[in-house]
């Protein structure tokens, strides 16, 4: 559906802790030597225990439970004495160019016979403007229509071959990046036709005059949908505050104003002008030989024109004060997204530890797991919320830094003082040792996690090919995280947030700003 085609925010979570009886029992030096599989094991049987216990009638009088006290099984758990430290084996990554110099990491795994391919293009959303001033949605568009029938098939033929094969084959448009991936079995049988389908998207879709009316009929009602969700207005809004004039500003699915206007001829535009090869990288994860790989690239690329890379994109201005934006909204909870402008993806060494040192601090301050200084705060200690996380976005240009929550609406206020004061709190105080070691250890032992599927380790190689990042950058995540140093993690932290001039977006029935600042901006 067109709808549902919005931004994604890829934020990576480190593994959240399902046994915190357990964490809170295990001094620091035993956790830091909990593998992986036993926490993933542990936390298997405590929720199947939990799900056995909770579907059966129980007739029996409750025994009280002093959660405080250690837990005696632990006692008998010798294992967890003679763990040793987590060895991480990355996958190996081959890197070759095709003849028309698409450049291609590829791993080769054996133990299923599949094969995914992310075919990726510098041609997001952010592209829009170049092709239609205010033509916002023709990346998007573009991408829905590749789905819908070639020159050789129409709609109906081209979904009846990908349906037939039991094939995965889709394109998406993002911010920075327009995606064409694949999954197919291995063999050639269905191989060799599901590429075919690909370089048909890619090299000759029909954009058929129709097909386009209907999918911007479809999108209007979805973008009438989106009016009624607070969390899509408050990211609307947060957005076109923080960028402005910025290509990032807009969202890629277009607006109401935009999408009517969207025509046949934007689209091959923008497949000529961007969907070309010294626009794209090639990322491969599966049960092929690296001679095998080559000639799927070759296959994939050899209709693609040669082109041009993609401008540069220029460079988001900061905002330079606090700025607050009201949404009304007829809802008993209020939608809280606050923020500022953050970093762009790091591609040199330097750069790359500092974001792995905001990585860490910003795990401790506004994690989504309950040891969070935010979570710990604002949930547990207030009782504001649900749940209140924060993350970076780092993009080709600089990415948001976003916290957010819901709370109730008599609450709202309350509990933005509140998160702020943990906020100014945490950079002034700085985080603590204990802090950095337990965090520093959860990262490393959920790290594998990221590439435990053929998909996870296709992804993880998109995403560094598209940022033209070295193969070693998997292999030298653990090094990274083990040259995070407490002062470095807070300087970090200090270098990098500016509570006192966050962007802060609220949806919901009542301002909380209403009568107390000569900043407040209302949007309707």
């Amino acid at each position: 559906m067109i709808q549902n085609k919005y931004d994604s925010q890829a934020r990576q979570k480190s593994l959240s802790n399902a046994l915190p009886s357990i964490s809170s029992s295990l001094s620091l030096k035993k956790l830091s030597c909990l593998s992986t599989n036993v926490v993933f094991a542990l936390s298997i049987l405590a929720n199947t225990a939990q799900a056995d216990t909770t579907g059966a009638e129980d007739y029996r009088a409750p025994t009280a439970v002093d959660a405080s006290a250690p837990i005696a099984a632990l006692s008998k758990l010798t294992s967890i004495d003679d763990a040793k430290p987590l060895k991480v084996t990355v996958p190996t990554i081959q890197e070759f160019k095709t003849k028309a110099g698409v450049p291609v990491m590829f791993v080769q795994t054996t133990a299923l016979p599949i094969i995914d391919v992310d075919l990726r293009f510098n041609a997001g959303s952010a592209r829009d403007g170049s092709i239609n001033k205010d033509g916002f949605g023709i990346a998007n568009m573009t991408a829905t229509m590749l789905e819908q029938g070639s020159k050789s098939l129409d709609e109906d033929a081209f979904t009846r071959a990908v349906e037939t094969l039991g094939i995965n084959l889709g394109s998406s448009a993002y911010k920075d990046m327009f995606i064409v991936s694949l999954r197919s079995l291995s063999d050639d049988k269905h191989l060799l036709p599901a590429v075919d389908l690909m370089t048909q998207m890619v090299s000759e879709p029909t954009f058929n005059d129709e097909v386009l009316a209907r999918n911007k009929s479809r999108l209007l009602v979805g973008l009438q949908q989106q009016k009624q969700d607070p969390g899509s207005l408050a990211s609307i809004a947060f957005d076109k505050a923080l960028y402005g004039s910025h290509p990032y500003a807009h969202p890629s699915v277009g607006t109401l104003e935009s999408v009517p206007t969207i025509e046949k001829q934007q689209l091959i535009d923008f497949k000529n002008r961007y969907l070309v090869a010294a626009n794209a990288s090639i990322a491969m994860t599966g049960n092929l030989t690296l001679v095998q790989a080559k000639k799927l690239a070759e296959d994939i690329t050899t209709k693609l024109p040669a082109g041009q890379a993609a401008a540069e994109l220029p460079e988001p201005k900061p905002l330079t004060k606090a700025q607050h934006i009201h949404i009304p909204f007829p809802s008993t909870q209020t939608t809280v997204l606050m923020g500022q402008l953050g970093s762009k993806r790091a591609t040199n060494p330097t750069a790359q530890q500092q974001q792995t040192n905001f990585a860490v601090g910003n795990e401790v301050m506004a994690g989504g797991d309950f040891n969070a200084r935010l979570m710990t705060e604002i949930r547990q200690n207030l009782g504001y919320t649900y749940g209140i996380s924060g993350s970076m976005n780092p993009m080709l240009a600089r990415g948001p830094y976003q916290i957010g929550f819901s709370t109730r609406n008599d609450k709202a206020r309350a509990a933005i003082d509140a998160s702020l004061e943990v906020i100014d709190d945490t950079l002034e105080k700085g985080v603590t040792q204990d802090e950095i070691r337990l965090t520093k250890d959860n990262l490393k032992n959920s790290f594998p996690m990221g590439f435990a599927s053929n998909a996870g380790i296709n992804g993880l190689l998109g995403m560094m090919n598209f940022y033209q990042l070295p193969n070693t950058y998997l292999a030298d995540y653990v090094n990274r995280i083990d040259q995070v140093t407490l002062s470095g993690v807070n300087k970090t932290l200090r270098d990098t947030l500016t509570p006192d001039d966050f962007l802060i977006v609220t949806v919901g029935q009542d301002n909380p700003w209403k009568g107390t600042e000569a900043t407040i901006k209302t949007t309707k």
